[in-house]
């Protein structure tokens, strides 16, 4: 790795990191949380290292495609793929044959961000104030509440079949095109309730179009100071995050894989980077290859329950 980047380590010394540009795939079109993601440290990553970051969109089959071609591509770390809980986890969970293996595939770089979903009812739609009257309000509506997501298989889709699971309440599913338009049909009252991801409906809380009943983190977002997370609201153990993770090709030698992960943390981890994400509704992980592996197994263990239990299976 070029000492230059101030992120080489001592394994590293004869391979120096980056050569020539680097691609980082990003598995949907621009605007997205993955796309975000990487932009945020590809500028800074490109100055460090005096070599291009290119951000490279590749949308298609729920992220599939981008998967494939990380798959295949050279070992070297000069391709690199930002992509969200959905790829790197539900995909397998989901899909009778994604056509990839998130964990065999691929070669753990970092967990870069999560972000906590939002409960939120439409306040005209389902006129309740917290928790206990929702539950009540919805065990009492069997059949007739509907919940939007930016899609089958979407973090937000399974948070609810996981709340639904631990609340014994039922909400039937109207997948979107994606998330603002999911946001939109709770909106207009074509739906009563959702989980969204915290960015996405921080403006429609804060103007009263939109109430939130919880986030689904350990913490109360700054974001949203008022609004509890589910423990406080009465319903414990229920942290639940989307997240957005870099990889790379599965034979990537561990040690360039590790240098990479501290260069991409600590730029993550830079003051306006860190602020400008968190005004996003985003929160910086970073850390070791090692941690991401291990977090990445523990969610794709959980949320194969989840799918089991509500017998999703995608084709």
């Amino acid at each position: 790795m070029a000492a230059g980047l101030g992120f080489a380590g001592p394994a590293l010394a004869q391979a120096a990191w980056p050569t020539r540009p680097v691609t980082l795939l990003v598995p949907f079109a621009p605007g997205g949380a993955s796309d975000i993601s990487a932009r945020a440290f590809s500028t800074r990553l490109a100055e460090r290292s005096g070599h291009p970051v290119v951000v490279e969109n590749r949308p298609g089959a729920n992220g599939q495609l981008a998967a494939r071609l990380l798959a295949r591509a050279t070992p070297d770390g000069h391709t690199l793929m930002v992509g969200s809980i959905g790829v790197f986890a539900l995909n397998t969970v989901l899909y009778r044959n994604p056509g990839y293996d998130p964990v065999t595939d691929f070669a753990p770089v970092t967990l870069a961000v999560t972000t906590p979903n939002v409960l939120v009812v439409n306040p005209e739609a389902a006129p309740v104030h917290n928790l206990a009257e929702l539950i009540a309000w919805m065990k009492a509506r069997r059949g007739q509440v509907f919940h939007a997501t930016s899609g089958i298989g979407s973090s937000p889709h399974l948070t609810m079949e996981l709340f639904t699971q631990m609340t014994g309440t039922e909400a039937t599913h109207v997948p979107s095109r994606g998330g603002a338009s999911a946001v939109m049909d709770q909106l207009a009252g074509t739906v009563q309730v959702s989980f969204q991801g915290l960015g996405s409906v921080i403006g429609p809380v804060r103007d009263g179009r939109l109430r939130a009943l919880l986030v689904t983190a350990a913490h109360r977002s700054p974001l949203l100071p008022e609004v509890p997370t589910a423990a406080e609201a009465g319903l414990p153990d229920f942290e639940v995050s989307s997240w957005q993770a870099v990889m790379a090709p599965a034979t990537t030698p561990p040690a360039l894989c590790s240098g990479i992960a501290a260069g991409i943390t600590a730029i993550l981890r830079e003051p306006a980077v860190a602020a400008a994400l968190e005004a996003g509704g985003y929160t910086v992980a970073g850390g070791t290859p090692k941690d991401y592996a291990a977090f990445q197994r523990a969610e794709i263990a959980r949320w194969r329950r989840v799918a089991q239990a509500a017998n999703i299976v995608l084709d």
